[in-house]
């Protein structure tokens, strides 16, 4: 049963926070509030159609930081049947016509007994699992509707929707992604740039088991990831130039799995693309301003960042815990969790972080997307040197679990 009320002709909405993206973002920000604080009324609207989340058939990397948050919210008991953990991480760096491509970095699979650093998760999965809590939590999910516009009215917001309704609530949040409409609307400005790059995604079935190994090529062109999935089959992150990557995914499968092949190797026998193969342009993006009165950013919408970490999905739910628990405390204190001065808490805990990756993944995608020789020798050496150090490696590995300094309870497996 839906949260808020609604006028006799379905038109209005009531509600204390209302969250547009029904993404993991906006969903896990939805189930965190009402997981700690049962009478906020929330919903979630989403702008694509429904159960277009159903057909995804990417995945993503889930940080063991965000997989204790998932089952904190009931939800990791529902994934991890269908989620597949990574044992170890490979690094090498060659070109692609190399017979042999060197192991440079090795990292072992666990944070730390028994709790591997990352699990590969499908998608749909996750965005099944959220749905269902947000269901039993009483969170209502409209989807195939956009806000349109919206005003700040002092002591609320009113949101006009797509099918002629609207809603009117306490705080805003915009979780729409990178392109986000929303923070475009509320005047919030970024910091971009384009790489000249595509992210290819797919993925393959092969002969032989992975074993939970996920291995990073750099290549000249781009880091190329294969991650572990459930069975004979794996996840593919393949970057290359933006004219590149365009003509291959228009190939036909023969041409596509022979450029596939050159790059993912015999080690596993032969392989298979399974379903669609997509590209998506690469870049910055950084919001220079995380909230406004009664409006927040959360995910993509506030940073998109380049996958050559693979921390993407990872700083969503750092945002989603951190979000939640600043507007729960404020509300158990009586504070207005609309009011700027509660909103800026959110921001100065987040924007460190989130900057901080931004930089760190484009200067290892400059770094690492490139065939200078002296580059490479520096960067060889570079992660040589690292993989006789065991105590940075440990250090990588927290850092790449999400349980670095100043983590939210949830990413903790703490509640609220």
């Amino acid at each position: 049963m839906a949260k808020g009320t609604r006028t006799k002709d379905g038109a209005t909405r009531e509600l204390d926070i209302l969250i547009a993206g029904a993404g993991y973002v906006g969903l896990a920000t939805a189930v965190s509030i009402a997981h700690a604080h049962p009478r906020l009324r929330i919903a979630v609207v989403d702008a694509a159609p429904a159960g277009v989340w159903q057909r995804d058939g990417r995945a993503s990397a889930i940080a063991a930081a965000a997989c204790r948050m998932l089952q904190r919210l009931d939800c990791w008991q529902e994934i991890e049947p269908e989620a597949q953990p990574i044992t170890e991480m490979v690094i090498t760096d060659s070109r692609t016509a190399d017979p042999v491509r060197p192991v440079f970095l090795t990292f072992g699979g666990e944070t730390e007994a028994g709790e591997p650093f990352a699990h590969m998760v499908m998608n749909r999965h996750l965005n099944g699992a959220l749905r269902a809590r947000a269901a039993e939590r009483g969170i209502e999910i409209i989807e195939g509707v956009a806000v349109e516009d919206f005003i700040n009215a002092g002591g609320h917001i009113e949101a006009r929707l797509g099918d002629g309704g609207s809603c009117r609530a306490r705080l805003l949040i915009a979780a729409d992604g990178v392109r986000s409409r929303l923070r475009d609307m509320a005047g919030i400005k970024t910091v971009h740039w384009e790489y000249g790059q595509s992210g290819i995604v797919c993925t393959v079935a092969h002969e032989r088991p992975h074993n939970g190994r996920a291995e990073e090529h750099f290549l000249p062109a781009g880091p190329f990831a294969t991650l572990p999935l459930k069975g004979n089959r794996s996840s593919i992150v393949w970057t290359e130039r933006t004219a590149d990557a365009e003509r291959l995914v228009k190939e036909d499968d023969l041409v596509f799995e022979q450029e596939l092949e050159l790059r993912f190797g015999l080690k596993l026998g032969e392989i298979r693309v399974e379903g669609q193969r997509r590209a998506w342009p690469l870049g910055l993006t950084l919001a220079r301003d995380f909230v406004k009165p009664r409006f927040a950013l959360a995910g993509d919408a506030a940073h998109g960042i380049h996958p050559i970490a693979g921390q993407g999905l990872n700083l969503g739910f750092k945002d989603a815990a951190a979000l939640a628990e600043v507007i729960v405390e404020a509300e158990r204190l009586g504070e207005d969790i609309g009011a700027l001065d509660v909103l800026r808490r959110y921001e100065r805990w987040r924007r460190f972080d989130t900057v901080q990756m931004g930089a760190t993944t484009d200067i290892l995608n400059r770094l690492f997307s490139n065939d200078l020789m002296p580059v490479r020798a520096l960067r060889d050496f570079g992660l040589g040197l690292v993989e006789r150090m065991p105590g940075m490696k440990r250090y990588f590995i927290r850092q790449a679990s999400g349980l670095s300094a100043g983590t939210p309870r949830l990413l903790r497996g703490e509640a609220i």
